[in-house]
C-alpha cells in the first residue's frame, strides 16, 4: 500500500474523562476522505486502538477499500488501553470489565456521537477486536443490543467464562459478527493459560450458530499476531460497509 492517496490520512486525538473508570481514556478518530460535517457516516469502535491504528494499519486501509474498493466513507474510532489492565477491562471474570463496558458504552459512544457526524443505528455501528478485544465486543453487543449489532472478530478470545454468557442467550437473530482465527493458534501462551484458539472460535461460532445469529466464519493460515490480522482486515470491513 504505497499508493500516496492512501497515506494521506487524516487522524485526530480525543481524551474523555471516564466517571467509570476514574481516568481519561484517548481515542483516535479517524476521518475519511473527502470528510464532509454535512453528511453522516457509519462508524467503526476498535478496542486496542492504538494497535489498529499502528499494527493494524487500519486507517491505510480504510483510505484504500474507500477509494478503490467500493466502501462506503466511515469514521473509525480507536479506543486505547492500558494492556496492564487489559484482561481486567476485557475479560468478563475482570474487575474492570462493568466499568469498561459502561464506559465504552455510556460515555464513549454518546461523546463521539455529539462531536462527530456518525450514523446512531445499530446497524451503523460496528464493534472489531483481536483476541480478548474480540469477545469483549461480543459482551458489548450482548449488553447493549440497542446499540450494537455487528461485530468484528479477529481471532476472539472466547475463554469459557464467556462462552458460558453467550449460551445463556435465547435469542440472537439480530446479531452480525464476522469472525476469522488462524489454524496455527492452537497453542496460543495467554496471560490466563494456554488455549487452542481454533477449538475456542469453532465452539463460539456454533453457539452463536444455533442462536440464529448472522455468522461468517473463516479459518486460515496464520498465527496469533497483528501480521496475520492486517491481512484480514479489508475483507472484515468491506463485509460490513461495502456500498451496494
Amino acid at each position: 500500500m504505497t499508493d500516496s492517496r492512501y497515506l494521506k490520512r487524516t487522524i485526530v486525538k480525543e481524551e474523555i474523562e471516564s466517571r467509570y473508570l476514574g481516568e481519561k481514556r484517548t481515542l483516535r478518530i479517524y476521518l475519511p476522505p473527502g470528510y464532509n460535517e454535512l453528511l453522516s457516516y457509519p462508524v467503526v469502535y476498535c478496542q486496542d486502538g492504538e494497535e489498529f491504528f499502528n499494527f493494524g494499519r487500519i486507517a491505510t486501509t480504510a483510505n484504500r477499500i474507500i477509494l478503490d474498493e467500493g466502501a462506503e466513507p466511515f469514521i473509525i474510532v480507536g479506543v486505547q488501553v492500558d494492556v496492564s489492565v487489559r484482561t481486567q477491562e476485557y475479560a468478563p471474570f475482570g474487575d474492570r470489565f462493568k466499568a469498561y463496558t459502561a464506559c465504552f458504552a455510556e460515555e464513549i459512544i454518546p461523546y463521539v456521537e455529539e462531536k462527530y457526524p456518525v450514523r446512531r443505528s445499530p446497524q451503523e455501528r460496528v464493534l472489531a477486536g483481536d483476541s480478548l478485544g474480540g469477545s469483549v465486543s461480543l459482551h458489548l453487543a450482548l449488553l447493549y443490543p440497542d446499540l450494537f449489532h455487528r461485530v468484528i472478530s479477529l481471532s476472539g478470545a472466547f475463554y469459557s467464562a464467556s462462552q458460558e454468557i453467550y449460551a445463556a442467550e435465547e435469542n440472537l437473530s439480530w446479531l452480525s459478527i464476522w469472525m476469522i482465527v488462524g489454524l496455527q493458534e492452537t497453542a496460543f501462551e495467554a496471560d490466563t493459560g494456554t488455549y487452542d484458539f481454533v477449538q475456542l472460535n469453532r465452539d463460539t461460532r456454533d453457539l452463536l450458530d444455533k442462536r440464529g445469529a448472522i455468522v461468517s466464519y473463516r479459518e486460515k493460515e496464520g498465527n496469533h499476531q497483528w501480521g496475520f490480522w492486517q491481512k484480514e482486515l479489508p475483507e472484515a470491513l468491506l463485509y460490513f460497509l461495502q456500498e451496494n
